[in-house]
């Protein structure tokens, strides 16, 4: 099976890429961060616009933010089993190293930060 590889540039935005084999487990971590943080911005947010921020603070560290124009920060909740939604904060959780929301002037910024292997 080929083994993903992994280009990223010391500088540079967005400085990340990754190629791996067509196959369902790709699906990346980070592809579910951004889905379920995008899903609760598009559920939340007060106008037709959401910006994705994709930055590398480290040589294994990816942030992920949403950012919108909702001031209501996000809010783990704890569905019952039954409820459709209310779970993507949870799975955010689970998969990246931590998570959290920063205030902007005109809305917020979600963010998650995952964590891979070190370079060398």
């Amino acid at each position: 099976m080929p083994q993903p590889t992994t280009r990223a540039r010391r500088t540079g935005h967005p400085g990340y890429s990754e190629t791996l084999p067509r196959q369902p487990e790709s699906a990346e971590d980070g592809a579910l961060v951004v889905s379920e943080l995008v899903a609760n911005a598009v559920q939340h947010a007060r106008r037709d616009s959401i910006r994705v921020v994709v930055e590398r603070p480290g040589t294994a560290r990816v942030r992920i933010g949403v950012v919108d124009f909702s001031k209501t920060p996000p809010v783990r909740k704890a569905p019952g089993p039954e409820d459709e939604g209310g779970r993507g904060l949870a799975l955010v959780t689970e998969l990246a190293e931590g998570w959290g929301s920063e205030p902007l002037p005109w809305g917020k910024r979600v963010w998650a930060e995952l964590h891979g292997k070190e370079d060398g």
